[in-house]
């Protein structure tokens, strides 16, 4: 029985091209109120994925579920529901912003383009010039106001800060929390790790169509290895940190240690807290690192 809280829920879902199997058997929900990065290597099967959530594609088998609904049969009312950035934007370029905002708008039955001019204003995105004129970042940031100006409960987003500036990179993280907070769930598919680093709670990672792993941000995060350096006040005997949980080979220089170490490095400072502690400085685990990890398990696994 599908959770009420789950905004995407997909079970089994397997999309054929001909021989090609883009989606294999790939099962996972995005609950209402949180992010779920969505990631793999080009051809993994992500837009694919998106395109049957979102009825542009129909699935070869499996369910699948958008808010509730069957996307096949859901009506104009669940598309009004959504918001959606696509990967290969494109736009009626002879049209002002100001005149595209206003059509889709007015497809989805809403005139009030109050909200949208609100944050094109945040987004610093000049509406009064055709789109074609625009630069691809102005552009991408069309497409942004599009998708989150009708507050949608589901925002499924493909590359959305493509073309970005760090400032509007910034925006763009404050947008998603803010649609989060009042309760909209949100798929985010991205090449730039870094990004769905700081926003998401849970990761998907896909190989050749099938899912590798589906697991909340901070458990990743957790299994990454960190390089931690500490620089003591003379020289240490490496014997003192044998057998420190966590940590999986220390070498020591004199009175520099470096260690490598999965999880919390509590261990290893209360270890060090014996000796007398010029500095520590460490490489944080980061979602590239993870991402690769996985990828080349999946990798060697399948070989």
């Amino acid at each position: 029985m599908q959770d009420v809280s789950a905004a995407v829920l997909c079970e089994g879902l397997t999309k054929h091209f001909g021989a090609v199997r883009a989606v294999d058997d790939l099962s996972f929900t995005v609950e209402l109120g949180e992010v779920v990065g969505f990631l793999g290597p080009n051809g993994a099967g992500k837009t694919t994925t998106i395109r049957v959530l979102l009825d542009l594609i129909r699935p070869t088998r499996g369910r699948v579920e958008v808010l509730g609904c069957d996307p096949r049969r859901g009506s104009a009312e669940l598309r009004r529901r959504i918001g959606y950035v696509a990967g290969d934007l494109a736009m009626y370029n002879r049209l002002t912003g100001h005149e595209l905002l206003s059509f889709l708008g007015a497809l989805r039955g809403n005139a009030n383009l109050q909200p949208a001019r609100d944050l094109a204003a945040r987004l610093d995105v000049p509406l009064d010039r055709p789109v074609g004129t625009l630069s691809r970042g102005n552009r991408q940031k069309i497409g942004l106001v599009q998708a989150f100006a009708h507050q949608p409960d589901l925002l499924v987003l493909d590359e959305p800060t493509s073309g970005l500036d760090p400032v509007s990179q910034r925006t763009f993280r404050v947008l998603v929390r803010e649609a989060t907070a009042r309760g909209a769930a949100v798929l985010l598919s991205s090449h730039v790790l870094s990004e769905v680093q700081r926003v998401a709670d849970r990761v998907a990672i896909v190989r050749a169509g099938r899912l590798v792993t589906i697991e909340p941000m901070r458990d990743l995060e957790a299994k990454a290895l960190r390089v931690i350096e500490i620089r003591f006040g003379g020289p240490v005997d490496v014997a003192a940190f044998a057998n420190v949980p966590g940590v999986r080979s220390v070498d020591i220089e004199g009175d520099l240690l470096r260690a490598s170490v999965a999880g919390p490095v509590d261990a290893l400072v209360k270890a060090a807290a014996r000796f007398t502690v010029d500095s520590i400085s460490g490489h944080e685990a980061d979602l590239e690192d993870v991402f690769l990890a996985y990828y080349s398990e999946a990798t060697g696994a399948a070989a």
